[in-house]
């Protein structure tokens, strides 16, 4: 186990440059393939916490899912939001990389460099 993860898809070009980059710069990350091993409520609730996010802001809401399940309804709360991302891991933004306490979205890729 090493002290980085990557929640990562690796059907996503940005997800898999990140982890590029994360190897370039010689750190060994743990891989989450999320969409197979989704994080819990309790994992979203500590990276939302680390990258100081509202649920909706880790939120993809251009994919099909989030309207499909309501996500859109502003009367959602937090664990509402957070217990849909559990269940339906594809909207939520990728990758995510954790490291020594610190989290950053890999959109662009670049900007994971600054917790490293």
């Amino acid at each position: 186990m090493t002290d980085t993860t990557i929640f990562h898809n690796p059907r996503c070009s940005k997800s898999r440059q990140t982890l590029e980059l994360l190897q370039q710069n010689g750190i060994e990350a743990d891989v989450v393939e999320y969409l197979k091993t989704p994080p819990d409520a309790d994992q979203l609730e500590h990276i939302l916490t680390l990258l100081g996010l509202e649920p909706r802001q880790l939120m993809r809401s251009n994919e099909s899912e989030y309207r499909e399940q309501g996500m859109d309804n502003p009367e959602l709360g937090r664990a509402q939001l957070i217990a849909l991302m559990v269940q339906y891991p594809k909207v939520i933004q990728r990758p995510i990389v954790i490291k020594d306490g610190k989290a950053a979205i890999g959109r662009p890729p670049e900007t994971v460099l600054e917790i490293l």
